[in-house]
């Protein structure tokens, strides 16, 4: 019997692990680049951490068991609720703003579909502890840089933007006393048919009017439209703050991207300010990443209230996305930088060169066994080595070897220590 692996899982052959390591490097480096600091934390945590978070209806989204000592655990769906708890541990010895970024192992036990699988990487950038919405700005510019080192154009992706304050301010507005299932309609509203987004206002408690005037505010494609919805002072200075990111945004170069889009809405009971989300240009896919302003985590998790924003960004969306522009990179050529070949059977010749290079910060490669020529050359080809050396070419002169260059083609000479 062969056994498959789990559904929803993904097995990562020397191919797929290199575009893995290729996608962990781009995030890796733009994190850095903008001043953010690496961490982790464990892959599994108390249940109670996650349902402190979202309430016990997560539960049925987790992998979750008792382990030997009748604890409750759950494999990581998410990183925030580590981060959190990690921020509340160090309490006041961390020097605030933080900014941290981490590519965790996430598990969800939800249905397999395109763009979402059980388990898959993401990358979390999160600032802790300022309420300047710069920090908003920085970790958009940060999502449109990673997005073009991976080979994307402004054109190729936008990026929606809308404020759960200014929402908050408009119900509030509207004398709505019950806004949660005002909220999960509004979180359906694009993908639903209008006569049952109506509908589903109307159970909510709102009236004809309401529904009316929020399906108008919804609409709103400018923020001069938008303002004219604004009536109250809280719901003018949520404007305001959306007003002020959306145009520094453009001022900022990236006007060809990030736009007013109202149907972003997210996480119901946990972002409590600016709000976006990152789609292919079409959206014909999932979402890129997504993210926004959260100010009540750590305090829901038994720490003093700290201000955060972050966004996290999948593995599985991007990499599609990529193929479909055809841009995902020749991942096998030049990853080896000399394969050793010979002529005669070298014994541990092999070796010895291969471990001078290595010194000198080569990729080095060479038969553990005795080949054929042509076996060698084609192994050499199959591996993505830049050059080959022989060994024990008789056109070599003393102290040197014969190179090729499998690219060009072209054969030299050289020492060890004259190698490029």
């Amino acid at each position: 019997m062969k056994i498959q692996s789990p559904k929803g899982t993904r097995d990562f052959y020397p191919e797929l692990q290199a575009l893995q390591n290729h996608l962990f490097t781009c995030w890796q480096d733009t994190c850095l680049k903008y001043g953010y600091e690496e961490y982790e934390g464990p892959m599994f945590e108390h249940l109670e951490l996650y349902t402190g978070k979202s309430g016990d209806e997560i539960i049925s989204q987790l992998y979750h068991f008792q382990d030997k000592g009748q604890r409750d655990i759950a494999l990581r769906p998410e990183m925030t609720p580590t981060l959190a708890r990690l921020i509340n541990q160090k309490g006041p010895a961390l020097k605030k703003p933080v900014k941290w970024f981490s590519i965790p192992r996430l598990f969800r036990y939800e249905r397999a579909q395109k763009g979402r699988l059980r388990e898959f990487y993401q990358l979390n950038m999160d600032i802790i502890g300022s309420e300047s919405t710069q920090c908003e700005l920085d970790l958009i510019l940060a999502i449109a840089a990673l997005l073009k080192k991976l080979g994307l154009k402004q054109e190729d992706f936008s990026i929606s933007i809308s404020n759960r304050r200014l929402l908050a301010a408009i119900l509030e507005q509207r004398s709505v006393t019950n806004p949660t299932p005002v909220y999960q309609a509004l979180d359906k509203r694009a993908k639903i048919p209008s006569e049952k987004f109506a509908a589903l206002l109307q159970e909510s408690g709102l009236s004809s009017e309401d529904i009316s005037f929020l399906d108008d505010f919804m609409s709103s494609k400018d923020l001069e439209e938008l303002k004219s919805f604004c009536q109250t002072e809280n719901a003018l200075v949520a404007f305001d703050e959306l007003k002020n990111i959306l145009e520094t945004l453009w001022e900022l170069g990236l006007a060809n991207c990030a736009k007013l889009d109202l149907s972003v809405v997210r996480g119901l009971a946990y972002y409590t300010g600016l709000i976006f989300e990152v789609f292919d240009k079409s959206k014909s896919m999932r979402a890129i990443a997504g993210g926004g302003r959260y100010d009540d985590l750590c305090s829901k998790l038994g720490g003093p209230k700290q201000t955060g924003v972050g966004f996290g960004m999948g593995d599985v969306v991007i990499a599609d996305l990529l193929q479909s522009k055809n841009l995902l990179p020749d991942l096998q050529k030049d990853r080896i930088d000399y394969f050793i070949a010979s002529f005669t059977d070298p014994g541990i010749k092999h070796f010895i060169i291969a471990e001078k290079l290595r010194a000198c910060g080569y990729r080095v490669s060479h038969p553990l066994q005795f080949q054929k020529f042509k076996k060698q050359m084609d192994t050499a080809n199959h591996c993505g080595a830049r050059k080959v050396l022989f060994l024990d070419s008789e056109q070599a002169p003393e102290g040197q070897y014969e190179i090729k260059d499998l690219q060009s083609g072209k054969q030299s000479f050289a020492s060890i220590e004259d190698l490029d």
